[in-house]
């Protein structure tokens, strides 16, 4: 929303508030100058709301005598979509006005949707801001976030990236939005061990008598990132660099490496340790230019096959600095 238009809208709350706003006190609320107060409520008129002027030592601007705006009506699914966005949207940047905005549209939600969009934010999880959504079916999200809340499993039908189709139940532990996806953390009773499920590939969720009981460790976010860089891919690759984890974290986040500070590994004139980072990846070939770019000492242990990528980087990148 642009600033311009944001003003006019606050314009808009403070005359619904009653009375008559003088042109100084609406100035001095909204930063602006009287004439483009004067202005601001010149579009409030053009679409349509009567705002009148009262001229006179303490005149300004008041609405008409009972103008109310109509009441906002909202499905579920818009209800939900306006949630997530003040939540994990571009309004995350400002998290007062989120949580404010957000607390507003909870108060005059239904209750029983209130009562499943709280567990939909209590169960919820962030990683990091979103580059392109991929959005969930509302119903499983909802489905999921109250077998969170209340221990109970859930039957899915799952389609996995090779797109062999499954049916499964899952004791789900929490639900985790990363890089504009949103996955689901949990047993599978298939295997029996912890999995992450993408929820954009969940065709249905239904809840399933019984309960369960959760791991004690709740840090969710945490979890599935590490159950990235830990997935069966081809290749296992293992790297030691010589470099602060903040600063290796920079080219090689928690989501692609396990990163361990060797034990005595740093030096008495402050050198950095030596960190040890474990990935696993189904391609090689992107990783010399994440190497270079960290631009630290790096010795690849496995496998051979990145260290024959990374001197071949190495040499067409000296070939073209010398312009051969």
């Amino acid at each position: 929303m642009s600033r311009p238009t944001g003003r006019v809208l606050t314009l808009l709350e403070l005359l619904q508030s009653g009375g008559t706003r003088t042109v100084a006190e609406l100035a001095d609320r909204l930063g602006v100058g009287g004439r483009t107060v004067r202005r601001y409520a010149d579009h409030l008129v053009d679409l349509g709301v009567p705002v009148e002027s009262v001229r006179g030592r303490y005149g300004g601007y008041r609405l008409a005598p009972g103008y109310r705006l109509p009441p906002l009506m909202l499905g579920d699914d818009e209800a939900l979509a306006v949630l997530l966005g003040l939540v994990a949207g571009p309004a995350a940047a400002l998290p007062t006005a989120g949580e404010t905005a957000a607390a507003k549209i909870r108060r005059v939600l239904p209750r029983h949707l209130a009562h499943r969009l709280d567990a939909l934010l209590d169960s919820l999880a962030f990683t990091e801001p979103p580059r392109t959504a991929h959005a969930p079916d509302p119903g499983v999200l909802l489905t999921l976030a109250d077998a969170v809340r209340h221990r109970r499993p859930v039957a899915i039908r799952y389609t996995d990236r090779d797109g062999g189709q499954s049916e499964r139940v899952l004791h789900p532990y929490g639900i985790v939005a990363h890089a504009g996806r949103w996955y689901a953390t949990g047993a599978d009773s298939r295997s029996g061990a912890e999995r992450t499920f993408r929820l954009d590939r969940v065709a249905d969720a239904r809840t399933r008598p019984g309960s369960f009981e959760a791991p004690p460790d709740t840090d969710r976010a945490r979890r599935l990132l590490e159950g990235f860089a830990t997935a069966a891919y081809r290749h296992r690759v293992t790297l030691r660099v010589r470099g602060t984890v903040e600063r290796i974290r920079a080219q090689l986040p928690a989501s692609v490496a396990v990163l361990e500070e060797e034990p005595g590994a740093r030096e008495p004139d402050g050198t950095p340790p030596w960190v040890r980072a474990e990935l696993r990846v189904e391609r090689l070939d992107w990783l010399p230019p994440v190497l270079a770019a960290l631009d630290l000492p790096f010795m690849v242990e496995r496998p051979d096959e990145l260290r024959a990528l990374v001197v071949a980087f190495a040499d067409r990148f000296a070939a073209r600095a010398r312009g051969a």
